[in-house]
């Protein structure tokens, strides 16, 4: 069974996941963690917890997602598994970064892309992968049908949806993405968002007014 733990991190309050098992193995999804501080912070949870990471994960390449990956690309020696088409997104990181008052570490580049349908597997528990742009090109989300949960990233949130006004974001597609893919779901679905509380997919079909 996976247990799902997070933490907000940097000026964003970003949530970084981390997803274990009983085996102790777990993945760290979109590491937000910028200061030595909050670098630490993470380090301790893992090793309080007698965990093994085995995965780096991002759902979008947004600055305020990737801020730490290179300290756990680095600490832990992990690989970065992203969707291809956010690459851009991640190298367009170090050029803005300044402008929010960051300085950024260059991300390690992907080893792995991911796509729809692929499985991510950890310990004895598997996500499946979702492709769902709009707020960013490359967007996927991480969904665990055993356990009716999805990390979603910066798609849906508890009444409201990702901004699509940076570049590569496209309102409507950010739309259709939450209809013909979140949606589809099941209303028993959790939603762990990249902002802010998690909600689920039958609160948002009858509250969100994004989408009612």
């Amino acid at each position: 069974m996976i247990t799902v733990d997070y933490f907000a991190f940097n000026g964003f309050q970003e949530n970084t996941y981390i997803l274990h098992d009983e085996t102790k193995e777990c993945v760290i999804i979109d590491p937000g963690c910028y200061s030595n501080t909050e670098q630490q912070e993470l380090v301790n949870f893992i090793e309080s917890k007698g965990l093994k990471p085995v995965k780096l994960l991002n759902t979008h390449c947004h600055i305020d997602h990737i801020l730490g990956n290179n300290f756990v690309a680095k600490t832990y020696n992990l690989g970065l598994e992203i969707h291809e088409k956010d690459l851009a997104t991640l190298h367009a990181t170090t050029e803005y970064g300044h402008l929010y008052g960051f300085t950024v570490d260059k991300s390690p580049e992907p080893t792995k892309f991911l796509n729809e349908s692929d499985v991510v597997k950890f310990g004895n528990s598997q996500l499946d992968v979702l492709f769902v742009p709009g707020h960013a090109p490359g967007h996927i989300v991480f969904v665990c049908h055993e356990q009716k949960f999805v990390i979603n990233g910066d798609v849906l949130f508890y009444g409201s949806i990702g901004r699509t006004d940076l570049p590569g974001g496209d309102h409507q597609t950010l739309i259709n993405s939450i209809k013909t893919k979140m949606f589809d779901l099941g209303d028993d679905y959790k939603v762990y968002t990249g902002h802010g509380p998690a909600t689920s997919i039958g609160f948002e079909k009858m509250n969100n007014p994004f989408l009612t």
